[in-house]
This record gives C-alpha cells, structure tokens and sequence, in this order.
C-alpha cells in the first residue's frame, strides 16, 4: 500500500532549515485538488442500492463499500501523520531524485500497479451506515483544508521517503490525501464496470 513507509517513521530528527509558509499558489492548489477530488469521491457512493454498495467482483475483491471505508480510514490518518511525523522528517537530500507536484500526483493515480493496504487501513465495517461513513469523511476532508489555509508550518523543509513516488516533502504527503482518494475513486468506478454488478 502507498501509505506503508510512513507508518514507520518514528526516529526523523527535525530539520534545522527557517521556517517559509506555503505559497498562495500552492495552497490555492492544494485546496482545488482537495474539493475536487471530495466531490469526486461523494458522487461515486451517491444513490447506489445496497446490492451495489456491497457487490463484490471476486471473493478476493473489496465491494464499493469496502473501498469507501479504506478512504475515509485513510483520511484522517495520512494527516495526522504529517503532523506528528513528516514535520519532524529531515529535509529533503539536496540533489535526490523527486517528482513534482503533478508528476507524483499523476502516478499514484495509475492503477496499473496495485499494493496492498497495511493492516490499519483496511475495511473492518466500521461504518453502520454509508451516510454516517460520508458524514465523517467530509469532517476529515474539512479538517485537512482547514489546515492548508491556515497552516504556518514549513511543509517544503521536510520529506519522507515513499516506497513507490520515492521522496515526498511534507506539501506532497498533503496531496498524498486527496490523490489517495482520487486513486480510491477510480476503483470504485471500476467495480461499477465489473460483470455481474447489479443493475439497481
């Protein structure tokens, strides 16, 4: 899973770098991504029958709501994250090898590689219902742009390393968010395509 080298980061020393806030331009596209890719997501679950909320395309397969529940899971989870361990990540090795913003973003969409979800993010049921489980991902989705908007923190002075997108800094784990449920979405979509699906 794409998330699985951060959940290892307890020993990063602070960077000694002076603190720079983000750019209005990125946090303007910081926030864009992050709505769009909130209403992508809220339109993928919308109206759907039970029957096609817990379809499955294989005993092996997650169901709608099983990737709908990894989302929300994740989402709360990557921030916090940043906060209590990218901020006290190193900065980034002068010289290695980085995507950019987009670049990084484009390729954690590519579903034609797929990674297996550490055990704290996979779907358990949490959620009695689909509206409890979109009630709390807007409020996890509300918190992470709040704190884009407000955040005087230096997300570029600090980088982490990523199994997949290699060295991310701290802007580029934020992103992490909302690319990660753009990612999430599309194999929603994809399960809608998949013989079998119900109709209604």
């Amino acid at each position: 899973m794409l998330l699985s080298a951060v959940l290892c980061l307890t020993t990063l020393m602070p960077a000694a770098a002076p603190a720079a806030e983000l750019t209005a331009k990125d946090r303007e596209f910081a926030i864009k991504h992050l709505e769009d890719t909130r209403k992508k997501f809220l339109a993928s679950i919308d109206g759907l029958s039970e029957a096609q909320w817990t379809f499955k395309a294989a005993p092996d397969r997650w169901s709608i709501a099983e990737v709908a529940e990894h989302i929300a899971i994740s989402e709360s989870t990557i921030l916090g994250m940043v906060n209590a361990k990218i901020m006290n990540a190193p900065a980034p090795e002068p010289g290695a090898e980085r995507l950019s913003d987009q670049k990084m973003l484009d390729a954690l969409v590519d579903r034609s590689s797929k990674f297996q979800a550490p055990e704290m993010l996979r779907p358990t049921n949490r959620w009695a219902t689909r509206e409890a489980l979109a009630k709390d991902f807007n409020a996890a989705r509300d918190k992470t742009i709040a704190y884009v908007k407000e955040t005087k923190d230096d997300l570029r002075a600090h980088a982490a390393p990523h199994p997949v997108l290699k060295s991310l800094d701290g802007y580029q784990w934020v992103l992490l968010i909302s690319g990660h449920s753009a990612r999430h979405t599309a194999q929603i979509e994809e399960v809608k395509t998949a013989p079998g699906f119900p109709k209604k």
